[in-house]
């Protein structure tokens, strides 16, 4: 079994290292955090590398011993989370591609299998909520602090449990970590209800240019490095602002692009019969099937909207 594979070479490695994807979200940060605690419990120290991460993540435990980079270049052993293939990993791929063994533990359908070992399951709503399967079958202790790690991940992807993603066993694991004194709505207002000035004025200008396509089935906005600039924003400001497209009666895509350094960075959410992962994949991305998406397209804003309009057309004949 795979997990058998993992707790060995766990056991076998003296330095590890803990990586999620470029441009992180509370599941990727909350998963790296949890996976760094529970390997404690193997007594087992782990570095996790994370070269820019949200400020609204900033509470979770053990959150400080983040580090930007490592002076270590080969590892024993790199595990990778919340990723679906190894290019999403970019500005840090270095650590994994050098490592003497290569882990990866994700919840994508579009999962590559990049790994040496591979625990994926596309069935769990958050990689968070897959590492409660691991961490028992490792015989981990769920602390508090490891639950509310979790419980920032589960929640982050799930959209607060609004996704059809979420099942009876969410709840059964929420209850669990609840038990252990995570606090859920602790937890649901800070990832969600505290908002800083910069993500508010982002979020009113994505609005502003907020537009319908197709008979108001496809909606579509975008943020300019300028406007980013403007405002001061940081890469957790952007959460929400492809969902407010798709949560408008009558649309049934979403896409919001976001102009980066590095090129296009497209998102993509569907309600109920287009393929959002595949769409993705078109333009070498990936994701679930209601939310998707892919980074550093080329071209400009207009031209990647007009290619993947296109796209998103065709699927909704």
């Amino acid at each position: 079994m795979t997990l058998d594979n993992i707790l060995e070479e766990i056991k076998k490695a003296n330095t590890i290292a803990i990586v999620v994807h470029e441009n992180p979200d509370g599941d990727a940060i909350g998963s790296a955090l949890a996976m760094k605690l529970a390997l404690e419990q193997l007594n087992k120290e782990a570095d996790v590398i994370i070269p820019e991460y949200p400020s609204a993540f900033s509470f979770l435990p053990g959150v400080e011993e983040i580090k930007k980079e490592s002076e270590i270049q080969e590892y024993d052993l790199a595990i990778a989370l919340d990723c679906a293939s190894i290019k999403l990993l970019n500005g840090f791929a270095k650590y994994f591609d050098n490592a003497k063994v290569k882990v990866a533990i994700d919840h994508h359908s579009s999962n590559t299998m990049y790994a040496d070992y591979n625990f994926i399951s596309q069935d769990s709503p958050a990689c968070a909520q897959l590492l409660l399967v691991a961490f028992s079958y490792f015989g981990i202790e769920v602390t508090k602090e490891i639950g509310t790690c979790i419980l920032a991940g589960i929640i982050t992807d799930t959209g607060g449990f609004r996704y059809s993603t979420v099942t009876a066993e969410t709840f059964r694991f929420v209850a669990e970590l609840c038990e252990k004194g995570v606090k859920v709505s602790q937890i649901y207002d800070k990832v969600y209800s505290s908002k800083t000035r910069a993500k508010f004025e982002l979020h009113r200008i994505a609005l502003e240019r907020l537009e319908f396509l197709e008979d108001g089935k496809i909606a579509y906005t975008y943020i300019t490095k300028a406007d980013e600039e403007k405002v001061g924003a940081e890469n957790g400001d952007y959460d929400g602002i492809v969902e407010n497209g798709r949560d408008v009666e009558g649309v049934e895509v979403s896409l919001f692009l976001r102009e980066t350094s590095k090129g296009i960075k497209a998102s993509i959410r569907s309600k109920n019969y287009i393929n959002a992962a595949e769409v993705a994949m078109m333009f070498s991305g990936g994701g679930h099937l209601r939310a998707a998406g892919c980074s550093n397209l080329p071209g400009t804003i207009e031209q990647v909207k007009n290619q993947m309009i296109n796209r998103i057309r065709s699927c909704l004949k």
